[in-house]
């Protein structure tokens, strides 16, 4: 009686500390996506951010829901700052969300370093695909009620003289920007992830 008990003030316990840490999670990715830096290669309006950082460490830490939770709470709270009447919003939590979603669920399989370098890689590899797709079908439209489409795939050739086309903008800019974001994300992680280890073990 008393073990099970135990076991359950332990297992309330963990899912205490899973929501209090997703919660700090998530207002840290909110932060982050405000700290937008300038991309190689690429026009002004093309940023990068580190947004999707908190995202993949609560994916590791806690699984992929977690992880896909903090990238729809930082998403949500962009809402109210939105300059794409929420359409760049559901861009990038379909891109974050593929990427902390996929890391997870192959860490979690098999928790061990091999394996979480295995499960960036693949999550990088994804989210480059994912940007991809949503960029030919949903950004790039999008983008069109501001700039005429010749214009924006123009904007992207004067960086890199292979992009004539809309396809070629995802080829050879949303895939591979977004690969890159994934791996450089992925490495941060790697470095934090000793550091971090105890907090969300609650040591």
């Amino acid at each position: 009686m008393n073990q099970s008990i135990a076991i359950k003030k332990k297992s309330s316990l963990r899912n205490v500390r899973m929501l209090t840490m997703t919660a700090a999670l998530s207002a840290s990715a909110f932060v982050l996506a405000f700290l937008e830096f300038p991309v190689p290669l690429s026009p002004p309006f093309a940023r990068m951010d580190l947004s999707d950082l908190p995202a993949l460490i609560g994916a590791f830490a806690y699984g992929p829901v977690p992880g896909i939770c903090i990238e729809l709470v930082k998403n949500a709270l962009q809402l109210f700052t939105s300059s794409t009447a929420g359409v760049g919003e559901l861009a990038n939590f379909i891109m974050g969300g593929s990427f902390a979603a996929s890391a997870g669920l192959i860490y979690q399989s098999h928790k061990t370093k091999r394996t979480a370098i295995l499960a960036c890689l693949a999550a990088s590899v994804i989210m480059g695909i994912t940007a991809a797709v949503v960029n030919y079908f949903i950004l790039l439209p999008a983008f069109e009620a501001f700039m005429p489409l010749d214009r924006l795939i123009a904007s992207f050739g004067e960086f890199i003289p292979l992009i004539q086309t809309k396809l070629d903008v995802v080829l050879f800019h949303a895939f591979p920007f977004n690969l890159l974001k994934g791996i450089g994300i992925s490495l941060v992680t790697m470095l934090l992830d000793k550091r971090l280890t105890p907090v969300w073990k609650g040591r």
